[in-house]
């Protein structure tokens, strides 16, 4: 029998079948090693995590990566107290202010020369911020002075006071009372008001007669509340006064 022959043959056949089935089973066996499981963590990272910051890096099979990121919180002062603002400062209080009454003349005085010309003068109102007045009355008064050896004097005024109308520059007679006795202020009526810091000014001129005594009289300045009641007190009756020096001399 021709055996040999048949298995040589056969065992040719099988053979390169053989080493087919050999690179197959190595070759699955290289591509079925097990993939990571989803939600595995990477390796974890090598620098020193931020102060302000902490960041997790998860990946997963498909979806894209996500960050998470937690804010450090705001430092507190030592002793570990709330953290606190400074109030704003509170403004100062304004300073209360008083009404106030000033004169100006040439040398601080009145000089006046009988039958001579007028020298004028000017009163300066302040008002300051506590309150406003309704009606303020300027009144002047000056006492009676006898003539003086030579003088002889007439039935006319000795001297004549006049104010300057602001609006049209005129001037027209003023009250001036001339007596050695006090007019109580209740008995004075009128004025005009004057408001919170509000500043008036007034002009006034006194001139001597020809046929007036010489001699030396101060003039009293005062300026009346007419608008307080009766017996409220001087004070508010009479907020300010001012005595400015007037002397009247002969014609050189």
């Amino acid at each position: 029998m021709h055996v040999a022959p048949r298995l040589l043959a056969t065992s040719l056949v099988l053979l390169p079948v053989l080493l087919v089935g050999c690179a197959e089973s190595a070759t699955t066996q290289t591509t079925s090693a097990p993939a990571p499981s989803a939600g595995t963590t990477g390796p974890a990272s090598t620098g020193s995590p931020s102060p302000s910051a902490t960041a997790a890096v998860t990946t997963g099979p498909s979806a894209p990566a996500t960050v998470a990121v937690t804010a450090s919180p705001a430092p507190r002062p030592p002793g570990g107290g709330a953290v606190t603002t400074s109030p704003a400062a509170a403004p100062s209080p304004v300073p209360a202010t008083r009404l106030t009454m000033s004169v100006d003349t040439p040398g601080g005085r009145i000089r006046l020369v009988r039958g001579g010309p007028a020298q004028e003068f000017t009163l300066t109102l302040r008002n300051g911020n506590t309150r406003s007045y309704a009606r303020l009355l300027l009144t002047f008064q000056m006492e009676a002075f006898g003539p003086s050896p030579g003088d002889r004097p007439g039935p006319d005024r000795s001297v004549v006071l006049e104010h300057r109308d602001p609006a049209t520059g005129r001037w027209s007679p003023a009250d001036l009372r001339i007596a050695n006795d006090f007019r109580p202020y209740h008995l004075y009526e009128g004025g005009s008001p004057l408001d919170r810091d509000a500043v008036r000014t007034e002009r006034y001129r006194l001139r001597a007669t020809s046929g007036g005594p010489t001699g030396s009289s101060p003039l009293e300045v005062r300026l009346l509340d007419t608008d307080a009641p009766a017996g409220a007190g001087e004070a508010r009756e009479r907020p300010a006064r001012i005595s400015l020096p007037h002397t009247t001399r002969r014609a050189s």
